[in-house]
């Protein structure tokens, strides 16, 4: 899909590799915002990383609370794949749209059909071979958790960070606004991970997860798990020490990068 009305940030202004895309997204009937951080690059067909934020967030807080691009510069160093991040705001809806399809715009779609297509259309080193993999922290958990298991054609690896697993647990973190159009989903799961994962296990994409285990999602993560691995649904679930907070995530966003690292390194030797 070409969008056709797009705003992208001059080089000159922004911080060194950054952009900041600015689109017009038929499936949220209004504008959506995406911070992209790339390397300058003469290479083709770069990997993108899809990074999801949480509840209050928008598109900066991975790079500006969660100093995601200095992860990833630190493991550049030590020899990771080139990778594009790509960090878009869920879309808007009150505290947080959960990446969902609601009544009133579709937040999935968004991130699946337009995100994707405005930085293809921007950033000359991706294109429509390059292999997507996407992540997130809580909310963003949860939705790339559900995007991934969804649209495995478009992703190539899913990871996740201290997640939602479902709607309940939205309890912990929004209000009535926010939650109800959520409880309306139109989506067939019902906005429930693990009937999501299950459903979709035959052509589901590679799959780790984490959460800290003083996280108020643990239990939730934990009993995930154990779902998975009773459905004989292949996965790596990891527990490490910590809460949810920015510290956890900027520490352990490096497994994500890390598990994207190997899946993209298997499919340059499938191609040599």
């Amino acid at each position: 899909m070409t969008i056709h009305r797009l705003e992208v940030s001059n080089n000159n202004y922004t911080a060194d590799n950054f952009v900041t895309i600015t689109a017009y997204s038929s499936h949220l009937k209004g504008r959506g915002d995406i911070s992209v951080y790339r390397e300058a690059s003469n290479n083709n067909n770069v990997p993108i990383i899809i990074l999801l934020h949480g509840v209050y967030g928008s598109h900066w807080v991975w790079s500006q609370l969660g100093g995601v691009h200095k992860v990833y510069q630190q493991l550049r160093s030590s020899g990771l794949n080139e990778f594009v991040l790509v960090m878009p705001s869920d879309g808007a809806h009150a505290e947080g749209s959960g990446y969902l399809p609601l009544k009133n715009a579709d937040y999935e779609a968004w991130i699946a059909d337009d995100v994707i297509s405005a930085v293809i259309q921007t950033q000359p080193m991706c294109s429509n071979s390059s292999n997507i993999y996407i992540t997130g922290l809580s909310m963003g958990g949860y939705g790339a958790l559900c995007l991934g298991a969804k649209h495995s054609t478009i992703f190539s690896g899913i990871s996740a960070h201290s997640s939602i697993t479902k709607l309940d647990d939205f309890t912990h973190f929004v209000d009535e606004l926010t939650l109800t159009p959520l409880n309306q989903t139109s989506d067939k799961y019902g906005g429930d991970v693990f009937k999501t994962l299950s459903a979709n296990k035959k052509t589901l994409p590679p799959l780790r997860f984490d959460c800290g285990k003083d996280d108020v999602l643990f239990s939730a993560n934990s009993a995930l798990a154990q779902k998975l691995a009773d459905e004989n649904i292949p996965h790596t679930f990891n527990i490490f020490a910590g809460t949810h907070c920015w510290e956890y995530w900027h520490k352990h966003v490096a497994k994500t990068m890390l598990f994207f690292d190997q899946l993209q390194s298997k499919t340059h030797t499938q191609f040599k």
